[in-house]
């Protein structure tokens, strides 16, 4: 579809875009939504649909980048923020929800032994990063090519060809050397490096593999990492701001049997509003603990304020959220609902017989792979994936992007980014057909237009 015509399809939307082109830099507030036409403007959100200005209804799969794994507007949330909010918002003290909400972090998440409350996922990986450093007095992180750790400077390496370039300017040269960024999977080559170089504090990676899963770990890769990491004395970090509490109660760690020395936590945590979190071992966290000894708390802590941090708010919506993912059932109903619309989809391809195209992903989490060379094997299993990893990060042939987008939105289906879903309680296997129609729908149109 072209530009002038899909904007003229949603004019609300294009006439908020007109104004925004005068307050924003590029007329958005996040830069996975610069680029389009016209950005959707939505006025309101429930269960698992969300509605534009211009009345069209869509199946939500950004389910607010991840974090709302109940659903938009879920009841038990909206009444414990309402009620916190008549309470105060800001309190500048101690309060019992802080208490609530780090308990049932430290009752889902293993490796919790102390927890620390920040106000992002960005802060959360920051921390991390201070306390690995200043735990074992070392001065650089190792990370893997594609995994995204937020937008702080250190982690700007690694994430798109070419690796060793930021993907900002402004990042000071020394803070970028400081990070070694390395293709995944290849655990002698780690081993390798890590016995090299003696300066590396902590690996650092999303335990699912980059981008939540689009590009899989190998099987055995998180425990040989684990090995390698202990024996050379270098920290493990988990970043789980999208998998903590979504691929399982207890995040990727609990479902893989693997424990990390310190773990980042955002998204699904805070139930939907904004909050993060460093949890790990108790020898570590203690780093940031005060002392009666001066000299240790000016020069051997970790220093750790934050106007945001454990706000009441959002403390009542995380111990709200959490509270219904400890029941267990969620991610009964997630991860069903996940099987059969990817099984769905790819039946649609199949009967298409489109090739290079699936659909791929763990429990809750779906990606979408459509103009690629892949040449699928027989016992492929839709989640696993030995494919080219560049490609697999790609998701969506470059010509198809946007018409793909497009397209699903115009009957009605939101995907993440345009390539990829997030599942919630709140979707249905009603939703699930009418995702699969679209889908089906917008194939055979882009087949038609020689865009597939």
């Amino acid at each position: 579809m072209p530009d002038d015509i899909y904007a003229a399809s949603r004019p609300g939307s294009a006439r908020l875009f007109k104004q925004a082109l005068n307050l924003f830099p590029s007329g958005v507030t996040h830069d996975v939504r610069a680029g389009l036409p016209v950005p959707l403007y939505i006025t309101r959100a429930s269960g698992s649909r969300k509605w534009d200005v211009d009345g069209n209804e869509y199946v939500d799969y950004w389910m607010g980048h991840g974090a709302l794994l109940l659903g938009h507007s879920h009841p038990h949330v909206v009444q414990a923020v309402c009620e916190q909010m008549a309470k105060g918002t800001h309190y500048g003290a101690c309060h019992e929800l802080e208490l609530a909400w780090a308990g049932l972090v430290q009752r889902l998440i293993p490796s919790a032994e102390r927890i620390r409350f920040v106000a992002s996922g960005t802060e959360a990986v920051l921390m991390a990063t201070r306390l690995a450093c200043g735990y074992t007095g070392k001065r650089r992180i190792l990370k893997f090519h594609g995994h995204f750790h937020g937008w702080q400077d250190y982690f700007t390496v690694g994430v798109i060809p070419p690796y060793d370039v930021p993907i900002s300017v402004g990042v000071q040269p020394d803070v970028a050397a400081s990070v070694i960024s390395l293709p995944a999977n290849d655990i002698a080559l780690v081993e390798r490096v890590l016995g090299q170089d003696g300066d590396v504090a902590a690996v650092i990676l999303e335990p699912t593999g980059a981008s939540y899963g689009k590009v899989p770990l190998r099987e055995g890769f998180l425990r040989d990492l684990r090995e390698v990491t202990a024996r050379l004395g270098v920290l493990l970090i988990f970043d789980e701001v999208v998998t903590a509490f979504r691929i399982s109660p207890g995040g990727a760690q609990s479902l893989y049997g693997v424990l990390p020395d310190i773990t980042t936590l955002a998204k699904v945590l805070a139930g939907g509003l904004p909050g993060g979190a460093v949890v790990g071992r108790k020898d570590i966290m203690e780093l940031l603990a005060f002392s009666f000894d001066g000299q240790r708390n000016r020069f051997g802590r970790i220093a750790h304020p934050g106007t945001f941090n454990a706000n009441p708010v959002s403390a009542a919506a995380g111990v709200a959220a959490l509270g219904i993912v400890a029941e267990g059932d969620v991610h009964h109903h997630v991860d069903r609902i996940g099987t059969i619309l990817k099984a769905a989809l790819n039946d649609a391809i199949a009967r298409l017989g489109l090739p290079g195209a699936c659909v791929y992903g763990e429990g809750s989490v779906l990606h979408f792979l459509l103009g690629s060379g892949c040449q699928r094997s027989p016992a492929c299993d839709f989640v696993a994936c030995n494919y080219d990893p560049d490609r697999l990060k790609m998701g969506i042939a470059s010509k198809a992007k946007r018409p793909f987008a497009f397209a699903m939105q115009r009957h009605g289906v939101d995907l993440m980014g345009g390539h990829a879903a997030f599942i919630s309680a709140a979707h249905s296997e009603a939703d699930v057909d009418h995702t699969v129609q679209a889908f089906e729908t917008t194939l055979r149109q882009l087949t038609h237009d020689g865009v597939l």
